[in-house]
Parts: C-alpha cells; sequence; structure tokens
C-alpha cells in the first residue's frame, strides 16, 4: 500500500512539472524624449522644452494556447509605467500607471503597443498657486499612450533592442477644468530581458473556417454615469446620465457593427445654459433652455477575448441648445462578464474636445 501511495504521488509530481509551460514573460526599459504638440493655441505658453523620462514595463508573451491569441498574432499584455519631466516649471512632473496590450507585424519585429491607465500631476491647476496650467484641472487623470517600436530580442543572451515612436495623452476628460489637455510625441530607444530560460512553440490549431463565424443580431441596453464640469472654471461639478439601445450584427470572431440610440442627461450643461443666459446677454437666451440631448449612432466593436474596444460616430436628432456641434463620438473598453453582461469604461468627445468620461454596465440580448 505505501509503494502505492509512492508511486501515485511520484505519477503526480511528474505530470506537474512536465506540464507544457503556457507563458513566458520579459521587461523592457526605454528612454524618451520628444515635444508637446500644439493641437490647441490656449496651450502655447506652456510648451517650452523637451520632455524627457522613461517607460518601464512588464509584459507576458501568449504562445496560442487560447484561441483568441491566435486570432491575433500572439499578443502580448502587460503593465507599464511611465514618468515624465515635462520641463515646464508650470506642467511640472507626472508618473502614470497602464495595463497595455503589444501586437506585432512583420514577423514579430514590429510591435504596436496600447496602453490605458491613470497618470498623477504634481502641478495641477490652482486659482492661486499655478493659475496658468490650464492643461491639467486635477491630481488624477486619464491617460493613454501608443508605442511603435522596431524590436529585436536576444540580441545578447536574454538581452534585446527596440526603439521606435511614442504618443502620450493626458487629459482628465473634463471631470474638473481647466482641461485643454496635453499630447507628448516622442522618440524611444530601450532595452528588453526574458525572464525565462525557454519557451514554449507558438501554437497555430484554428480551424480554417474560424473567420467565418457569425451570430444573430442582437440588443443592447447600456447606463452610463459619471460627473463632469463645463468649461468655466469653477463652475462646479455635476452628475449625468446616459441611456442607450442599440442593435449589433457581429460578422466574424473579430468583428460586429452597431446602430442605435442615445439619451443624455448632463446636468453640467443646465448649469452652463443658466450662466450663458446671466453672463451674455446678447445670446438671447431665457436660462430655461432643455438641457436634454438624444443622438443616434454607428458604431465597430473589435472582440478581444473577454473584452472588447468600441469606437461610435453619433449625431444628435434633438439638440435645443449649441454646445460643441451637433457630431459626438465615442471610444472605449468593455468587459463581459458571461455571454450577456458588460461593464464599460468610454470617452465621449466633441472632435478634439473631450466632454465626459463614461462608466457603464449593460447587457446584451
Amino acid at each position: 500500500m505505501k509503494l502505492f501511495l509512492v508511486c501515485v504521488f511520484c505519477a503526480i509530481v511528474n505530470c506537474s512539472f512536465s506540464q507544457e509551460k503556457e507563458h513566458t514573460s520579459y521587461m523592457d526599459v526605454n528612454y524618451i524624449n520628444g515635444n508637446i504638440a500644439l493641437h490647441n493655441t490656449d496651450i502655447l505658453h506652456l510648451i517650452k522644452g523637451r520632455p524627457e523620462g522613461f517607460i518601464l514595463s512588464w509584459n507576458k508573451k501568449n504562445y496560442g494556447f487560447k484561441d483568441w491569441e491566435q486570432r491575433y498574432n500572439y499578443p502580448d499584455h502587460g503593465v507599464s509605467f511611465i514618468y515624465q519631466d515635462l520641463k515646464n516649471d508650470v506642467l511640472g512632473n507626472v508618473a502614470s500607471l497602464y495595463a497595455h496590450y503589444n501586437f506585432y507585424f512583420l514577423k514579430r519585429n514590429v510591435m504596436l503597443r496600447i496602453g490605458q491607465g491613470l497618470t498623477y500631476s504634481n502641478k495641477p491647476y490652482d486659482k492661486v498657486e499655478n493659475f496658468r496650467n490650464i492643461a491639467f484641472g486635477s491630481k488624477i487623470m486619464g491617460t493613454a499612450y501608443l508605442m511603435l517600436n522596431y524590436k529585436k530580442e536576444h540580441i545578447i543572451n536574454r538581452f534585446g533592442l527596440q526603439a521606435g515612436l511614442s504618443f502620450i495623452h493626458y487629459s482628465n476628460a473634463s471631470v474638473k477644468s481647466p482641461n485643454t489637455s496635453i499630447n507628448v510625441i516622442a522618440l524611444n530607444v530601450g532595452m528588453t530581458y526574458n525572464l525565462d530560460d525557454k519557451a514554449p512553440e507558438f501554437k497555430s490549431t484554428l480551424d480554417e473556417n474560424d473567420g467565418k463565424f457569425t451570430q444573430p443580431i442582437k440588443y443592447n441596453i447600456a447606463f452610463r454615469a459619471g460627473i463632469n464640469e463645463s468649461d468655466v472654471i469653477g463652475s462646479g461639478q455635476f452628475p449625468f446620465y446616459i441611456f442607450s439601445a442599440y442593435a449589433d450584427k457581429r460578422i466574424n470572431r473579430k468583428s460586429a457593427f452597431q446602430l442605435g440610440t442615445d439619451v443624455f442627461f448632463s446636468n453640467f450643461l443646465k448649469e452652463y445654459i443658466y450662466y450663458r443666459s446671466v453672463a451674455f446677454p446678447g445670446d438671447n437666451l431665457s436660462g430655461n433652455e432643455d438641457y436634454k440631448r438624444v443622438g443616434v449612432f454607428a458604431g465597430h466593436e473589435l472582440f478581444i477575448n473577454k473584452m472588447s474596444v468600441i469606437t461610435q460616430l453619433g449625431y444628435y436628432v434633438y439638440y435645443p441648445f449649441d454646445f460643441e456641434g451637433r457630431t459626438y463620438f465615442r471610444v472605449g473598453l468593455k468587459h463581459y462578464f458571461g455571454d450577456k453582461w458588460f461593464g464599460a469604461i468610454t470617452l465621449k468627445t466633441h472632435v478634439a474636445k473631450a466632454e465626459a468620461v463614461e462608466f457603464g454596465i449593460g447587457v446584451r440580448l
């Protein structure tokens, strides 16, 4: 009996250690140096030096043990930390934390990284001590970055090199004014270091008809909410609520097209209408104009595992008060909890002018 138990134990241990490894990981560190892009003449006084800093990242490599990894050419995912000195006493320094994906092209020599996260500014706007910083209205903001690099691993043992362009965006999405935001375009050069000795082979097990997947039309109901403030500094933060209904048609494993409608209850706009009626009598406003808006939109959803990326273009069909134009855009992330329920974080803008960051829940029926 004892001999039997020893044999069973040894078999379990042997199976555990012989199980094929599904992931490896690596680190990369990059020096960045660039310029603040002039996307708005109001920030001209904030562009002085060449912002510099570094990007430190941890990455997990995927080898196709899950079908979605094969469909997207075995992307990496990981976390990044970016520190930048913006070379301006008014803007100060920023430190940011991101979640990111790395997508590969041209025999995995070209990498596109997409990251989304939060940033901390040590010198945000202050009406007494730092009134010139109209870019950052709060200490905590949203941030996103893109990195397009040529990358070569294992040049010397575990060490490799990468270099290319990075684009970094900082904005609080009008959660608090002011918020003209900053975009940094930079060159980056860095080093990679693989943390594992051996890597598994890339899997290629998808059926040749995998891309022919379709679904019937699905119907979605979503509720979004948050807080924001108009461009009038000190006018106050107000909650907003958005009810959306839309249909989508999935045409393959990756993509679905959407068509639907939004109803907006934006309380900051109610306050802004009243402010304009008092401060600018030449606008001929009563102050009682309806602040609600109704829009129709068309969109696309890109499915990546349990997450998806949505992009939508909308037009206000009910628009009693003119604010930033009748066209709006929405871009963001959804995460599915099972087959039907999802959560979402999205950014609504009017061209380059952000109106709100939206937190939502919904169901896809």
